[in-house]
């Protein structure tokens, strides 16, 4: 699968990491320098490289959104025409501050997001996570049981492909349903980042649902 990654600082930078050594070809672009983004091209070996949002967005069929909500503009002018595109954002909406989500109740910012890109199929994933735990499960990825993650979108055949993803980083994909569920996933990862980074057992914090009732 060809991969571009739309921010590379810790998540994005950790995700298409561990995309490309999963096998896929991945695209890293939007760093604060094109040395970092070199950096991360050449520590991820396999089919990995670096480039601007614009050649990321070209030559890739699923797109990693992974800034900070207040750059969500500015990227998305960078890269030119996202029609058809694959997007899976795991930009959370908060306020400058990072101090509270900016939309939240009646709507969530995968939404909003979905209405800045109405041709392109988003899908909301890798969020619900901090990174400092992606290469642990990536790592572990063999074990019989795996942690969850949550994902949710509209276009079924987007998120069959971002399940496939989900799965080469180590988790089980959970299908949280159609987008609009990223009105309750988002605020979840606050909690998930009150235990990991306010809590005294650190940031290597996944998740698991089991369902232990008997199926019909």
């Amino acid at each position: 699968m060809r991969v571009g990654i739309l921010g590379s600082g810790r998540m994005g930078g950790k995700l298409g990491t561990i995309f490309a050594r999963a096998g896929h070809d991945v695209v890293f672009s939007y760093a604060r320098s094109e040395q970092k983004l070199r950096r991360l091209a050449k520590a991820a070996r396999g089919n990995a490289r670096h480039g601007t949002p614009a050649e990321a967005a070209r030559q890739s069929d699923v797109l990693l959104l992974a800034v900070h909500w207040s750059r969500i503009a500015d990227v998305l002018k960078r890269t030119g025409d996202l029609s058809g595109k694959i997007v899976v954002t795991c930009s959370l909406p908060m306020n400058a501050g990072d101090t509270r989500l900016v939309v939240a109740h009646t709507s969530s910012g995968a939404e909003a997001l979905a209405k800045k890109l109405p041709r392109a199929k988003v899908v909301a994933a890798f969020g619900t996570v901090p990174s400092e735990v992606l290469f642990g499960v990536f790592e572990a990825r063999r074990r019989a049981t795996r942690p969850s993650l949550l994902y949710c979108g509209e276009n079924a055949a987007a998120k069959k492909v971002v399940a496939a993803l989900i799965r080469d980083v180590g988790f089980e994909p959970v299908d949280a349903g159609p987008l609009r569920m990223a009105r309750y996933t988002e605020p979840f990862t606050l909690l998930v980042a009150q235990l990991a980074y306010e809590g005294d057992r650190g940031p290597e914090l996944a998740y698991r649902f089991d369902w232990l009732g008997k199926r019909a």
